[in-house]
């Protein structure tokens, strides 16, 4: 499976197990979703558990507080993450309060898909990456696959889930890996591994990252498409480096990464939102309180500008290849 299809199959066996889950967003019914992540689920499911909503991204995820109170747990399609701010006051007030409010009495399992992220030539509204906004407020889980096999379990936990989850999904990833070297053909999750996606239930537990590549020289952590454009770098450059795919970044795998970075003595930093206050900024320190004795250079982060993500210098922006293999030559000669 590529990973649009891997999302697919995990709606539809949730939604096969548990009458209680909806689908709800903008065309998520008749044609199935923008990238086609809710194909068929309509058809299959019926109109009443897979319904399309006006564009209000609001009202989507307001309507989606009001049916957990009545039992219910839905999984709302933010067509494109650049267009979640207009539903913030719902996701942080509303949802990520509720149980606190209530002192227990409702919960509020609501699983947020959104495509999000660069590298499709998208512009400044169809390329951010606001995962940073929400691992910030308390109640939230963050949630970024970064493969197909990943992308299902993960999906399957975040949707069984009792809290709300942010589920973003890297649309740059969606039909293949992407090594970050743009004008090379696509490559297909057809040939990678975790294309191997078992048809039936299983689970990625939410808050366990996975080692992606061991080493003993460098941690690199990295998260979504970010993944893919590290370990090509490591491989060009040959460095023994540890390559951490963080999964989830609420709840964080801190103990992965803390006997990670005692082992190396050093730590690159990847993502592609801007830099300042990004959740890589939230790492750096939580690396620096946990393993200042250990590290042997200063931590490096290789990010995106502090700039609106340009359509024409696209590339000058992402954190590709060339800013990640200076960032591992930097901590290395330290």
């Amino acid at each position: 499976m590529n990973m649009i299809q891997a999302i697919n199959s995990a709606l539809d066996v949730m939604m096969g197990r548990d009458q209680d889950i909806v689908v709800l967003g903008e065309d998520v019914g008749y044609f199935g979703g923008v990238f086609k992540a809710t194909e068929g689920l309509q058809a299959k499911h019926g109109k009443t558990r897979v319904f399309d909503t006006p564009i209000t991204e609001c009202g989507i995820i307001g309507v989606a507080v009001g049916m957990c109170t009545y039992g219910l747990r839905p999984v709302p399609e933010i067509q494109f993450a650049d267009y979640i701010y207009p539903a913030l006051d719902q996701i942080v007030s509303e949802a990520a309060r509720l149980r606190y409010r209530s002192a227990g009495e409702y919960t509020a399992p609501i699983t947020v898909r959104s495509p999000f992220g660069g590298g499709i030539f998208g512009g400044q509204t169809h390329s951010q990456s606001p995962e940073g906004i929400f691992t910030h407020v308390a109640g939230l889980k963050t949630v970024v696959p970064s493969n197909p096999y990943d992308a299902k379990g993960l999906l399957i936990s975040a949707i069984e889930d009792n809290d709300p989850v942010i589920f973003f999904e890297p649309k740059r990833i969606y039909n293949g890996p992407f090594d970050g070297h743009y004008d090379r053909p696509v490559t297909p999750w057809s040939k990678h591994p975790t294309s191997a996606v078992p048809q039936g239930y299983y689970k990625v537990p939410l808050g366990k990252a996975a080692i992606v590549r061991p080493g003993e020289d460098v941690t690199v952590l990295a998260y979504g498409t970010m993944v893919h454009v590290a370990a090509a770098v490591i491989e060009n450059q040959g460095v023994d480096a540890e390559l951490i795919d963080l999964r989830t970044l609420v709840p964080l795998d801190m103990e992965t990464i803390a006997a990670s970075v005692k082992k190396t003595g050093r730590c690159v930093i990847v993502h592609e939102a801007t830099k300042t206050s990004g959740f890589g900024a939230e790492l750096s320190a939580l690396v620096q309180e946990h393993c200042f004795h250990h590290l042997e250079a200063p931590i490096q982060r290789v990010t995106g500008w502090d700039t609106p993500y340009p359509h024409s210098l696209e590339w000058a922006y992402y954190p590709g290849p060339v800013r990640l293999g200076e960032a591992l030559k930097r901590v290395m000669q330290d």
